[in-house]
């Protein structure tokens, strides 16, 4: 897989690009990916799909990753909080 790494003006990175190729593989085996993906499309003639409608649909695993990125994130932002006063 070749990712690019977006980073920071501290070097710590802060977003990944994934091909579009390796992406569609991916959302390819992991649906819940997909519908989270099909959200965030910018609107067409569909309706949008709200957050609450994925209530109870995420797998516990990424749950438990995307509540990590949140938690790491706090601290991130803290961090910088803290060192700007």
């Amino acid at each position: 897989m070749s990712l690019q790494y977006i980073t920071d003006y501290t070097g710590a990175h802060t977003a990944v690009v994934i091909p579009i190729n390796e992406w569609e593989e991916i959302t390819h085996k992991h649906e819940d990916l997909k519908k989270m993906e099909e959200a965030f499309v910018p609107p067409t003639s569909k309706p949008a799909i709200k957050l609450s409608d994925y209530a109870g649909e995420l797998s516990n695993e990424t749950a438990d990753v995307m509540l990590s990125y949140v938690a790491e994130s706090r601290e991130e932002w803290e961090e910088r909080t803290n060192k700007q006063l």
